[in-house]
């Protein structure tokens, strides 16, 4: 496993040829991968592109296409694609082009992170709900 850092802090991690951005990224990798060895999911896919916006031109100036590389696709045992990316914290770029993912396509995004407090793998909105109800208690008692 070679290791080098990228812009968020996290440190660069290799499994079986492939590069991933994150420790956290990885484990979820060899997660889906027990998951599919052990048929609970069809496949998955890694880095799989979405285009959220075709190139095009005006006044003379060229605009780039603008494309979502999500970290990985999931094809669950009963046709639905889910569209998965490991993230700590949602950054304010991922915001919009989630939102432009969202009315392109139909397969659910899930932004999933590691939390060992609350069971393991969770989604991201839902440990924001879990934190905020935290804090609340707290306050209130």
């Amino acid at each position: 496993m070679s290791q080098q850092k990228t812009k968020y802090g996290s440190k660069k991690v290799e499994i079986d040829g492939h590069v991933f951005d994150s420790k956290i990224e990885a484990r979820y990798y060899q997660q889906l991968k027990w998951l599919q060895e052990h048929n609970q999911i069809l496949f998955f896919r890694l880095q799989p592109r979405y285009l959220l916006q075709e190139a095009f031109r005006k006044n003379g100036k060229a605009f780039r296409k603008i494309e979502y590389i999500a970290d990985f696709e999931v094809h669950h045992l009963d046709g639905s694609i889910e569209v998965i990316d490991v993230k700590g914290m949602e950054t304010e770029a991922f915001k919009i082009k989630r939102k432009l993912f969202e009315k392109k396509y139909p397969h659910k995004l899930s932004l999933v992170t590691y939390v060992k407090k609350y069971g393991g793998w969770i989604e991201l909105d839902k440990l924001k709900k879990l934190r905020k109800e935290a804090k609340k208690q707290k306050v209130g008692s």
